[in-house]
């Protein structure tokens, strides 16, 4: 039987310094009330784990039997200050009781059944109370007989491994990290050799996206969902910044765990978890990328476990809304692009990336599929669902058209006008045709293509970013025309793309005068290392899928081998530095996990092409024919012509 964890969590709807937690009605939480209200500090308030062998020195811990109408099967409850002791009273077992710092939303409950709850019982003010289950997934057998791995037994699979795999799933699961007593995600590097940490002993949402991949596709699960289900804890936390705060639905960038001594002498000691929103980050950033990557990987870990309840529950669904109605939210731009500072994702520095960088966008379009396939359609999702399939035309019409470019776009940019005042102008943007880099004229090939960095008004970043037009294939944000386009540039730009090492996270790097203007002069991004123009190799995995995609499984192939000859010698570092990838990184840390994880999921998406399938797009011919770029009607104007109804190749 299936055995649960559960974490009590304590969600405030208005954050303030103390609440009053009074508990006079059942029907909201589905056992006996006390008969008292305590107050307690919210600025104390952290996450804890309760063990009932040490009651006395304030931390109580007991299993939770749960089922879905019940919270809890202790005797009693003891509530205290924020700085003093909680515990979980007299009962059997063992289990956790977690207590958030502060929320500033709620779970579980729709804001109208939660308003019906205030207003029948006003002593409830502010506090909604939820339990946050930890769920053991089934394991597997290890036997030959029903340890099956497709047609492969475990054994067999793991004596068919390469030595460089095997090394690489060791140090995988020696990076996990664990929280009340289960796997909840992996730490960004663990080097035994690194004297300053820094925050790489953190859990990154947007590094434990690789290892999640390489999790499921191995059938392990639990890590997963844990990691999903924790970080939507965090997305209700308080997040402030010099008296600032911003939206409910912003993800956390990362977190830790940490031991925390208890008052007293006795050695007993408190698991806290430390969220960073941006708040600690170089240049207090928030990590834009961080609900796309959660939305995404919410969707994969249902393709590949099978499990859709994860999705289903009222607080995830509450989760995804969030997120999209900080993305989707009305402002001055008219562009249906997202605009975002520089540093807010996997370029967490300043690149000259600030505006519309195509690394979001496709994100952006990545999760607003995710989200339209797993939202419950209903009276109140139903004009959230209608913004998101609004923006999805919008979006894809509007990357396509402008963000493309290969030898024939070049050349009309290049024969220009310019300062063009007209509906009907060709040059929408204003581009001035002197902005052609000297690089780009000899680099782009007369086959194939790519999607351009960046596009603001009087200005093209026609650096080839990687993850970019990676995802806008895997999306299909471009149409089949564009996604075989990139890839065939990028088998014709091996040399400069792949190398000695795949693959370069943006080309070419910033150097000389622009590298001192664009970057303030950053001494971890000088030319071709870091962000500007280094190879990172956990950009692998997500080749590898566009290529499965593509049809291209060879060129997979190419590139892991590449890798492979290397990774292990090299002692798994984060970057590689120097124009073909030879060096590694200077600054580069060692047993970088989303290094490890992005060769093992390149390993298994080989291996099984078919679960590929699952995690990719194909074109979505239905939100064509929804196309929302014409001009209306109404207006007396001739209609646009729809560049996207590219029809389906047999």
């Amino acid at each position: 039987m299936m055995n649960s964890r559960s974490c009590i969590c304590v969600s405030a709807i208005k954050p303030c310094c103390r609440f009053l937690i009074s508990f006079k009605s059942s029907s909201l939480f589905g056992f006996s009330p006390l008969r008292s209200s305590k107050l307690i500090n919210s600025s104390k308030l952290q996450y804890r784990k309760i063990d009932t062998r040490s009651i006395r020195s304030g931390v109580h811990c007991r299993l939770i039997g749960l089922d879905r109408n019940a919270f809890y099967d202790s005797d009693s409850i003891i509530w205290g200050r924020g700085g003093s002791r909680y515990s979980i009273g007299r009962g059997r077992g063992r289990g956790v009781l977690v207590i958030p710092r502060v929320a500033s939303d709620f779970r579980n409950q729709s804001s109208s059944s939660l308003g019906s709850h205030v207003n029948k019982d006003k002593s409830f003010e502010s506090i909604f109370v939820k339990p946050l289950v930890f769920k053991e997934l089934p394991k597997k057998e290890s036997s030959d007989e029903d340890a099956k791995f497709g047609n492969v037994s475990v054994k067999e699979e793991v004596l068919s491994q390469s030595e460089v795999e095997r090394e690489a799933w060791k140090l995988l699961r020696d990076a996990v990290v664990n929280y009340c007593g289960f796997p909840v995600g992996t730490v960004a590097a663990k080097d035994p050799g690194d004297k300053q940490t820094l925050n790489y002993d953190q859990v990154f949402i947007r590094d434990f996206v690789p290892s999640a991949y390489a999790f499921l596709l191995d059938g392990e699960g639990e890590i997963v969902r844990n990691f999903l289900l924790q970080t939507l804890q965090l997305q209700s936390w308080e997040k402030t910044v010099d008296c600032h705060s911003p939206g409910p639905g912003l993800m956390p960038a990362s977190f830790k765990v940490k031991s925390v001594p208890l008052e007293g002498n006795d050695g007993s000691f408190e698991e806290c978890l430390d969220a960073d929103f941006g708040e600690s980050a170089i240049g207090r950033v928030s990590p834009v990328d961080s609900g796309l990557w959660w939305i995404i990987l919410l969707r994969a870990y249902g393709k590949l476990t099978g499990d859709y309840t994860l999705q289903e529950r009222i607080d995830v669904q509450t989760g995804i809304k969030l997120i999209l109605k900080l993305c989707l939210a009305d402002g001055f731009d008219m562009f249906p692009t997202l605009l975002v500072t520089d540093g807010s994702c996997m370029i967490d520095r300043r690149m000259g990336i600030h505006g519309h960088p195509l690394e979001i966008q496709a994100l952006f379009y990545s999760a607003l599929r995710c989200a339209r396939e797993m939202l419950n359609v209903n009276d109140e999702t139903k004009n959230l669902v209608a913004a998101v399939n609004s923006r999805l035309s919008a979006l894809s019409f509007h990357i396509r058209e402008y963000y493309w470019v290969d030898i024939k776009k070049i050349n009309e940019i290049y024969r220009y006008n310019t300062e063009e005042y007209s509906a009907d102008a060709t040059n929408k943007f204003n581009i001035y045709p002197e902005q052609i880099p000297s690089w780009l004229v000899d680099w782009i090939p007369n086959r194939g293509g790519y999607f351009i960095g960046n596009l603001q008004p009087a200005h093209m970043d026609f650096r080839f970013f990687t993850l970019g037009n990676l995802w806008a294939v895997i999306s299909s944000l471009g149409d089949q025309e564009q996604n075989e386009g990139v890839m065939t540039l990028i088998e014709e730009k091996w040399d400069d793309l792949v190398a000695n090492m795949p693959l370069k996270i943006c080309f070419p790097a910033l150097e000389q005068e622009e590298w001192r203007i664009i970057t303030g002069s950053d001494p971890k991004n000088t030319p071709w290392s870091y962000h500007n123009g280094g190879s990172w190799p956990t950009l692998l995995w997500q080749f590898t899928l566009a290529c499965i995609k593509m049809g291209k499984l060879d060129l997979a192939k190419k590139a892991v081998a590449v890798a492979e000859k290397r990774l292990k010698e090299d002692q798994w570092p984060e970057y590689y530095d120097t124009r073909s990838g030879r060096f590694v990184g200077k600054q580069s840390r060692l047993y970088q996990t989303w290094t490890i994880a992005g060769f093992l999921a390149s390993k298994k998406l080989i291996e099984q092409p078919e679960k590929a399938s699952l995690l990719f797009w194909q074109e979505d011919y239905q939100l064509l024919e929804t196309c929302v770029c014409g001009l209306n009607k109404s207006s007396g104007k001739k209609k646009n012509k729809c560049s996207r109804f590219t029809p389906p190749r047999s």
